[in-house]
């Protein structure tokens, strides 16, 4: 029996703004508006756009020895994992990191919100709510910890940026006091009011969880709040966003902003394999001499061993904006070797190229006699280690791209920009 898709709060919304809409991890969402993906794309690097994300699951996890519990299982040291300095997590702030199993394959990947001791929310993707929660209920060896699946039971509408923090400004209360220290990757609020040291209610009077991240190398925000206020807080953004040229977007460019970032997409980037050898180191807790973790976790032993023979990940980008598919049966070739395969290939609207050097629509050197039409970009798997600028061809069957590796791709992103650059 043919299983029908969800919707979500939002998915009149969506139809009445005239959305393309497709099935996405088992709900209907809209894939791009009227504008279009460029356009919402582009949006996004100079503007601000508007994303409706509340298929994402949520998980709690409270009572004593839940920090223990995660630390057994997160790849993030979260003893470990803010700042610079690398402070332990704290109320107020996340930490991005996947869940493995035993042998170091990823199960998802996640953000950890800590609202206070020994209280937790995870963010993982759509449909790995259930899956997720079981599969911490299971090494909970005492149970005396409470874990909840949220999914369908939260609203998330995201803001993203560089005019993000003006529109989100004019509707909250108490903004400027909100945002007097808000660094990257940290929160404000709770919407439940469970756990609330310092409050985060919009004009309208709903208690949100405002969080400085997002999924698209911008800077910007996710907005938790009940399922039943979503549609408020999307209407409330859409009026006052318009005078900053506010735009609704849908996956594809959420695709395209997240590729061209550098940010992985679960399930396809990452997966049923060791979770090495990436360009996302970050997400493991590596000692400084990259020998070992600083801490154990489960697939810890596999991952450690699997570094010497698993295959690389590497970011690639085209010379304009032609792409190719994605997926096995799209190959990667070293002159007449076959050495993997395409995980993700997607177009950059907001990028160019000149003499080797990228550039991004929003580079402040970006050369005047530029013009910005998109380069194709993405991420390949292949089965030996190989350095930036390595040219390679993609095959798909239908069209052959050359490319070339990169250790980074969409220059000028902001998302760690200051709060106080980014509201001036």
């Amino acid at each position: 029996m043919e299983q029908v898709a969800k919707k979500t709060a939002l998915h009149a919304r969506h139809l009445a703004l005239g959305a393309n809409m497709a099935d996405f991890g088992g709900y209907e969402m809209p894939l791009w508006y009227p504008a279009g993906a460029r356009a919402e794309h582009l949006s996004v690097l100079q503007r601000a756009g508007m994303f409706d994300t509340s298929h994402m699951a949520l998980i709690r996890v409270r009572g004593e020895g839940s920090l223990r519990l995660l630390q057994g299982l997160f790849s993030k040291d979260l003893d470990h994992c803010t700042g610079p300095k690398g402070l332990p997590l704290s109320p107020g702030r996340c930490a991005y990191g996947v869940f493995c199993d035993i042998r170091g394959h990823v199960l998802d990947d996640a953000l950890v919100y800590m609202l206070e001791k020994e209280h937790y929310l995870i963010v993982v993707n759509a449909g790995m709510g259930g899956p997720l929660s079981r599969h911490i209920r299971e090494r909970d060896e005492e149970g005396g910890i409470r874990i909840e699946d949220l999914t369908d039971q939260v609203g998330k509408v995201d803001v993203q940026g560089p005019l993000a923090g003006k529109i989100l400004f004019s509707v909250l209360k108490d903004a400027e006091a909100l945002f007097a220290v808000m660094p990257y990757f940290s929160f404000k609020g709770d919407w439940t009011g469970e756990a609330v040291s310092v409050p985060c209610v919009l004009k309208n009077g709903t208690p949100i969880l405002l969080s400085r991240t997002g999924y698209t190398g911008e800077f910007g925000f996710e907005i938790f709040s009940e399922m039943s206020a979503v549609t408020g807080i999307w209407d409330l953004l859409q009026e006052a966003g318009r005078p900053f040229g506010l735009i609704p977007c849908g996956l594809a460019a959420r695709d395209s902003l997240r590729a061209g970032a550098l940010l992985p997409l679960s399930h396809q980037d990452i997966g049923d394999w060791p979770f090495v050898n990436h360009p996302w180191p970050f997400a493991l807790p590596f000692t400084e001499d990259q020998k070992g973790f600083t801490k154990g976790f489960l697939g810890d032993a596999a991952l450690m061993a699997a570094l010497e023979g698993a295959p690389h990940t590497y970011a690639f980008v085209g010379s304009d904006l032609r792409k190719v598919g994605a997926g096995p049966e799209t190959f990667v070739f070293l002159g007449e070797e076959k050495i993997g395969h395409v995980l993700t290939c997607v177009t950059d609207m907001g990028m160019a190229a000149k003499n080797g050097t990228l550039y991004s629509v929003a580079s402040p050197d970006l050369p005047p006699d530029l013009a910005v039409k998109g380069l194709a970009c993405g991420f390949l798997r292949v089965d030996r280690p190989l350095l930036p600028g390595t040219p390679l061809l993609l095959n798909d069957g239908k069209r052959k791209l050359p490319v070339t590796l990169t250790s980074d791709l969409r220059p000028a992103r902001t998302a760690r920009k200051a709060m106080a650059e980014m509201l001036g």
